[in-house]
């Protein structure tokens, strides 16, 4: 019965709104020594199910790790250096932003962005910056409208970018289905095709960032008015 005491102590910690992460840890040692497991092994045991699942565990890492960021200044950093382009309008930026993720994301660099990693701790406060510093306080809707944007620049460049990297899932799950039906296809060859869409989806989402600066702009004229 004692191995169950994990269950209690995972219970007990999310009612009393411990940290998750630190809660399993825990549950995991008493449980792995109330079923007479040496410290080595439980140790060991962590260090596995972490390598096995390391994508994860990373992904977990980053939540805190952009969080203490965040409380020691990176959203105003990035504000204010933004500020220092006069050059700069949210369209631009989110548009070059649009450009690197999806160049990165086509040479297999999925990672180098994201909501959590990016959109939310760097792009969005500079996409909101640039808006603030030609017209002033942005109202909250006009606000949200530019983190949508933002994490918009971050969808369409990542989902159409993968496509072109020829050791993409999507690329290999088609060469196995064509094969399957006699049809012999290289990953390059595949990859090539999905060239002319990803450029036509920079095109196009491209126009749309293009035109958010005019709807900032209008935006602001009627707040004022």
């Amino acid at each position: 019965m004692l191995t169950l005491s994990g269950i209690v102590i995972v219970i007990v910690g999310f009612a009393l709104r411990f940290n998750p992460l630190l809660v399993v840890v825990v549950a995991g040692i008493v449980t792995g020594l109330a079923g007479g497991l040496p410290v080595e092994k439980i140790l060991t045991t962590f260090g596995e199910a972490f390598i096995k699942n390391r994508y994860l565990s990373l992904f977990i890492l980053t939540l805190p790790v952009i969080g203490v960021l965040e409380r020691n200044g990176l959203k105003e950093q990035s504000q204010a250096v933004i500020g220092k382009i006069k050059a700069a309008t949210t369209g631009r930026l989110l548009i070059l932003y649009l450009f690197i993720r999806e160049a990165a994301a086509a040479l297999g660099l999925v990672a180098l962005g994201g909501h959590a990693q990016m959109v939310r701790p760097l792009v969005a406060p500079m996409a909101e910056a640039a808006a603030a510093n030609r017209y002033g306080k942005l109202p909250e809707e006009l606000s949200n409208k530019i983190k949508a944007y933002s994490a918009s620049a971050d969808n369409v460049g990542v989902f159409f970018g993968e496509d072109i990297f020829i050791a993409f899932g999507a690329i290999l799950l088609m060469k196995g289905f064509f094969e399957q039906y006699g049809i012999i296809m290289e990953p390059l060859t595949i990859a090539v095709w999905g060239i002319p869409t990803a450029i036509s989806a920079f095109i196009i989402h491209g126009i749309r960032l293009y035109r958010l600066d005019g709807k900032i702009k209008r935006a602001m004229e009627e707040v004022n008015n």
